[in-house]
């Protein structure tokens, strides 16, 4: 095995100790730059947000050691001290965004140097490791897709060029804000010494060609019919949507017996448990006898002793798609040959593995499922335009933070809804007139796109936009105003899209594994060599005021 696969087998391994959480941030941190161009709103973000992680330092170098210090190589690329902090920082505040008050829950210690806590037992690395790794990789990518943008001269977006010049633009009144007397004050106070406000825009230019390449790229894959239907034949259950009924019984419910210690703590014998898991058995089956409706079912459930006293019932799943249905059942419920008022009875088992490798396998209880049918998605998209009217003033909660409007805001802006409406209907109500009404009023949008959603599919936009859109009766032309959190839409109805929502999944399914591999290949092949570290925020503290 080479040296490179031995490292990169290493790097596997450790990352297989990480726990689903800190592994899922681990992968998050290494695309931030690279999905959206929304990663430029992100650093705009950073810039107020930053001050809780240790905007204290005293400026007292110009800092020609951290920008002429390589901290790493990729490609032909070298990157000083200065420029990987940028990523580092990033790899920070990424985390923070995420998680905030939560970091303790990762073993994370806002109040201490992230040089001082160990993140990883095993390996020893501490959390400033960890957050230089995930710049290290994130460095690899962006310059691996910056690479691909300029060999393909592909050339930064115009609105994310304005994007970088509104978050540059704002750095003055940040640094006063802070009270810092200078825009470079305040950037070297986020970044460290060495970093530069003509250096930060070049960052946010590297990682916004990066993330706009790869989402241009993503958009201009395209497939034939013949495409989509030699993948669907791999495995046409997986395209479907079902609609089912479950009814979960746990095997604690139907323990007895015990044995109580002075603390209240009650435990129970292996027998005991084998004993309750068999009783769960017993009640979850006989719910399946003489039961052909669901009311029956529910009935059933109802009638059962655990339940006395209590109003329960099945709960409901109406088009869940496949990748959607729990694994527990799943290859029950899209089961090709499944009908409806089929019933079943499934266990949930949980399998641990002691130190000699040793599993032992628990049951914890039953599902009762009943199939209601399922929908083979071959109705089309839609393709809807809407002006937003956003809800004005509000009261923001203390404790959760959310922003409550009172009746008064709300009528406020259902009556500017429906006055626009009116306007509308008052012209030459044509498709193009909406769309410079939604330009001129809509608080969705950058106020180019005429409110335009196109290939819009069920349960992607805020329920009572959906339904509006997928009103069994709608029709090119309507217009109608619906409510949401967001305020008051005014809706217009293009028309149905020119794909099935079946042809969208399997679309996107392959647009995934072709970008993914396309992606993987360009950093795989991006070499990374490490350099000198030292002038990296290693002993950064989150949260200085503790």
């Amino acid at each position: 095995m080479s040296a490179s696969n031995k490292k990169k087998l290493r790097k596997e391994q450790e990352a297989a100790k990480l726990t689903e959480k800190q592994l899922a941030a681990q992968k998050e941190a290494k695309k931030t730059n690279l999905y959206t161009i929304g990663f430029v709103i992100l650093m705009a973000v950073i810039l107020v947000a930053a001050i809780v992680v240790g905007i204290n330092q005293t400026i007292t170098s110009r800092g020609v050691r951290e920008k002429n210090t390589v901290a790493l190589t990729v490609g032909e690329h070298s990157i000083s001290n200065a420029e990987l902090n940028y990523f580092y920082m990033d790899a920070v505040n990424t985390f923070s965004s995420q998680y905030g008050s939560y970091a303790a829950l990762f073993g994370l210690d806002t109040t201490k140097p992230l040089d001082e806590q160990v993140q990883d037992p095993d390996s020893g690395a501490t959390w400033a490791d960890y957050f230089l790794t995930s710049a290290q990789q994130n460095a690899r990518s962006t310059y691996a897709m910056s690479d691909a943008a300029k060999e393909a001269g592909y050339t930064l977006p115009e609105d994310a060029q304005s994007a970088i010049d509104t978050a540059i633009g704002n750095l003055r009144a940040y640094a006063t804000l802070n009270g810092f007397s200078s825009d470079e004050q305040y950037v070297k106070a986020l970044f460290g010494r060495g970093s530069s406000v003509d250096s930060y825009r070049a960052y946010l230019e590297l990682t916004s060609l990066a993330s706009s390449y790869y989402s241009q790229y993503g958009q201009d894959l395209s497939y034939t019919d013949a495409d989509l239907r030699e993948k669907e034949a791999e495995n046409p259950a997986a395209y479907n949507s079902y609609s089912f009924n479950a009814y979960y019984l746990a095997a604690s419910r139907f323990l007895t017996g015990g044995t109580t210690d002075a603390d209240g703590n009650t435990t129970y014998s292996d027998e005991e448990k084998a004993a309750s898991v068999l009783a769960a058995e017993v009640a979850a089956k006989s719910l399946t006898v003489d039961v052909e409706t669901l009311e029956d079912l529910d009935a059933a459930i109802a009638a059962l002793d655990v339940n006395q006293d209590t109003e329960a019932a099945s709960s409901a799943y109406a088009d869940v798609l496949y990748g959607n249905v729990s694994s527990v059942y799943s290859q029950w419920v899209t089961d090709a040959s499944r009908k409806a008022g089929d019933m079943t009875v499934i266990p949930n088992t949980s399998t641990s593995t002691a130190e000699d490798g040793t599993e032992t396998t628990v049951t914890n209880g039953y599902y009762v499922l009943f199939f209601n049918g399922s929908t083979d998605n071959k109705f089309p998209l839609v393709n809807v335009r809407h002006i937003l009217l956003s809800f004005q003033g509000g009261t923001q909660d203390p404790n959760t933070g959310a922003t409550n409007y009172s009746d008064e805001e709300k009528a406020a802006a259902k009556s500017s809804a429906e006055e626009l409406l009116e306007k509308w209907k008052a012209g030459d109500k044509t498709e193009d007139s909406f769309a410079a009404l939604a330009n001129e009023h809509s608080s969705d949008g950058d106020g180019t796109t005429g409110g335009l959603y196109e290939n819009v599919y069920p349960g992607q936009m805020v329920e009572s936009f959906n339904d509006w859109c997928f009103d069994a009766s709608r029709k090119s032309g309507d217009t109608g105003i619906v409510e949401s959190q967001y305020g008051y839409h005014v809706m217009y109805f293009v028309g149905n899209a020119d794909i099935t929502y079946r042809d969208y999944q399997i679309q996107e399914e392959l647009r995934a594994a072709d970008l993914e591999s396309w992606y993987t290949g360009l950093v795989d092949a991006m070499p990374l060599i490490e350099g000198n570290t030292g002038y990296i925020r290693k002993d950064l503290v989150l949260n200085a005021n503790g």
